[in-house]
């Protein structure tokens, strides 16, 4: 079995969906420590002027350590003004009117004292049917399982039986020297191999990384064939180490 875990995001890019799609089971990270102004509590838009940041405000005043599945929502009324955003943003765009009160609902939910995870699984779950993805999701924190950085993801594989990991190229600046870890277990590693594609975009030229709500909105059915067109072979650990290595030189 295959599978791939990482961290929950609020509305994630293109390429975060492309790792959904390639495992047999995903594991959203929810039991690391939460980090403020990350891609867990915010993501971008596509504006007139570039991308623009809608950002989930949270709790975070003495809970500096707080774990991910910990973290509250500070202020109910955030949902409205990320829904007026991406009204002003994505009002003409083709799709627009066809998803926007599914998400309207999942954000009225998100109210002051709830659980950021509980939002963006929401919207995981949520954005996963619109795209066909069907792919199991688990909860890291139902798994008990303990350890820091490749221990705590290689007994997650160890936990879920998995024989193959495929990583987030980003975790390959620890993954790589810690590979032993996961010999040990018997789980082979490849790294992601994602090259953004281009789409119809509102006010160009195209941007790339914006969330997957500027794909939705704009291409509509034909969302995820464009996010697998972004797909290349995944990379070898030896690869990633040799590029890591050419980065260095230069």
């Amino acid at each position: 079995m295959k599978i791939a875990i990482s961290q929950p995001t609020y509305l994630p890019w293109l390429g975060y969906f492309d790792l959904i799609d390639q495992v047999d089971a995903f594991v959203v990270l929810d039991t690391v420590q939460f980090e403020k102004r990350s891609w867990q509590q915010r993501n971008r838009i596509k504006t007139p002027s570039g991308l623009s940041w809608l950002t989930v405000p949270v709790a975070v005043h003495g809970r500096f350590e707080q774990a991910i599945r910990d973290v509250t929502i500070c202020e109910g009324p955030f949902s409205q003004k990320h829904l007026r955003s991406l009204e002003a943003n994505y009002a003409h765009a083709p799709f627009f009117h066809s998803h926007i009160s599914a998400l309207s609902s999942i954000l009225a939910q998100s109210l002051q004292g709830t659980r950021l995870i509980d939002l963006n699984l929401r919207l995981l779950g949520w954005l996963m049917q619109v795209l066909g993805i069907t792919t199991p999701l688990v909860l890291a924190s139902a798994l008990q399982q303990a350890g820091k950085r490749t221990e705590l993801l290689a007994n997650i594989c160890r936990k879920l039986d998995a024989s193959d990991y495929l990583s987030p190229l980003g975790s390959a600046d620890y993954l790589l020297d810690e590979m032993r870890i996961f010999s040990d277990y018997n789980v082979e590693v490849v790294f992601q191999n994602y090259t953004h594609p281009e789409y119809k975009q509102l006010f160009p030229p195209f941007v790339p990384y914006a969330c997957v709500l500027d794909l939705v909105f704009n291409e509509g059915e034909r969302s995820m064939e464009i996010i697998r067109s972004g797909r290349g072979k995944p990379f070898l650990p030896h690869e990633v180490a040799a590029r890591v290595a050419e980065c260095k030189t230069i």
